[in-house]
């Protein structure tokens, strides 16, 4: 049956690139999730707009479901393919298309990674700004779907703020060119945004134009340790007001400890319960002189224990490494992440609800929490206990993502911050969500996604349950 099947596909799409060995199967077939068994039909790898049309119509006729996959970091379960769906690989469509210097904005095929951005845009002596520790794997389509953040949201916004305009394959196998990167465009609904942020469930982003800015100025990069969780906002606030900050960063002494156990350096003689990464301008010495001032006014009045100033770009790197080596460090343990955000005014109040249920809720579990605190978002991550199945895991952490759930609707916040959906958060969507909210996008994904092969499963069901 399914050689049939894919004989028909090579049929309809000459030329396409296939694979269908099981190591290439499995591999393909899931994200940074671990949760699900994967299973898809083939892997096609289409080196065109045009070839991407041809299998979503091929999809169609065929009625089989597609999981669109980019650079597979996810971590909600939004790339997964575990019911004999064909994944559409874009890895084969990652040339830089075009650059326009009096727009500053760089043409780029979806399956393009960030890293690869950022030095086509570095050539130019411009600046991509949406940056993340995953930059060398993640494809640029991925973080359109996701409608990535990362570490400098606090200064630059999340990646809708950077697409200037979209081509997008639907559903139904249309291609749609969105916004044609106008900056004003008042002529009916902005489609593009739409997309952004979609997961895959409406269509295939197949070519994206970026805008890109000037370079930052010259930063630095502090390390505070702090002595209470309740110091965070303190700290973010007197920062804020004396620095111009590009990120502000926490972690705990736990996520430190899997990190400096993946080789990095220990930054200080002792160990602080909590820690702060800031990135701040220091183009001048009234800028570096600013810093100071911050780190004596948090230190006077007993906000920090401590703290390292860069004097180095290599230095620099190295105090990066201790909050962007964290997820990495802690891949060997199948953590349960939970991505959340809140406004950054209700996070004090948050703060206090979630540490209490997650004290009570994890009894005896190790619980590692960081994440871009100066946009309201935490990552909260609880590590397998050694011994304990995936099934009891997952039940047991379920049932406390239930009750943060609450606590987040009750602060006006949301169940995923940056990940994504996908099928892990699928279950608390409607936490985040209205009913009619969720409703209108039933009907747009009808629309644009006629016959339900886009993503099936992802964000939610095609039909609400009975």
């Amino acid at each position: 049956m399914n050689s049939a099947v894919i004989a028909s596909l090579l049929a309809a799409v000459p030329g396409l690139m296939l694979k269908t060995d099981p190591a290439d199967l499995e591999h393909y077939g899931r994200d940074w999730t671990r949760r699900w068994t994967p299973a898809p039909l083939a892997i096609a790898f289409p080196e065109s707009a045009q070839q991407v049309q041809a299998i979503v119509r091929w999809a169609r006729v065929e009625g089989v479901a597609i999981v669109p996959s980019g650079g597979r970091t996810g971590l909600s379960g939004g790339a997964v393919a575990a019911h004999g769906e064909l994944v559409l690989s874009l890895e084969r469509m990652a040339k830089v298309l075009g650059f326009d210097a009096v727009d500053r904005t760089l043409t780029v095929q979806a399956g393009t990674p960030l890293e690869a951005v950022h030095n086509a845009a570095r050539e130019h002596e411009l600046a991509y700004p949406v940056d993340f520790a995953s930059r060398g794997s993640c494809s640029i389509g991925g973080t359109i779907a996701t409608n990535a953040g990362g570490i400098r949201v606090i200064r630059y916004g999340n990646t809708r703020e950077w697409i200037a305009g979209l081509k997008v394959v639907t559903g139904a196998g249309d291609l749609l060119e969105l916004n044609r990167s106008l900056i004003k465009n008042s002529s009916g609904y902005d489609l593009r945004h739409l997309f952004i942020g979609s997961e895959g469930t409406l269509g295939i982003v197949v070519e994206a134009t970026l805008r890109l800015t000037a370079p930052s100025a010259p930063t630095n990069v502090m390390l505070l340790a702090l002595p209470s969780f309740e110091a965070l906002m303190d700290v973010f606030a007197i920062l804020r007001s004396h620095l111009a900050l590009e990120a502000f960063e926490f972690f705990t002494d736990r996520a430190l400890a899997h990190v400096l156990a993946h080789g990095a350096q220990a930054p200080f003689a002792e160990v602080h319960p909590y820690y702060v990464v800031a990135e701040f301008e220091a183009a001048d010495e009234a800028q570096e002189a600013a810093a100071l001032a911050a780190f004596e006014a948090c230190a006077e009045t007993g906000l920090v224990s401590d703290a390292v100033l860069s004097s180095s770009d290599a230095q620099a790197a190295q105090l990066w490494r201790l909050r962007e080596g964290i997820t990495e460090s802690l891949a060997a343990f199948r953590p349960y992440k939970n991505d959340v955000s809140v406004r950054v005014s209700a996070m004090p109040a948050f703060l206090a609800e979630a540490q209490a249920l997650l004290a009570a809720g994890y009894p005896g579990f190790e619980v590692v929490w960081f994440g871009h605190i100066g946009d309201g978002n935490l990552h909260i991550n609880v590590l397998t206990p050694e011994g304990m199945g995936e099934t009891e895991f997952v039940a047991r952490c379920s049932e406390v993502t239930d009750t943060l759930a609450d606590i987040l609707q009750r602060h006006g916040g949301s169940i995923s911050a940056e990940h994504g959906i996908g099928l892990v958060k699928k279950p608390w969507l409607e936490s985040t969500r209205s009913a009619e909210e969720i409703a209108v996008m039933r009907g747009i994904r009808q629309v644009l996604d006629p016959s339900g092969i886009m993503n099936p499963g992802k964000l939610f069901d095609s039909r609400p349950a009975a």
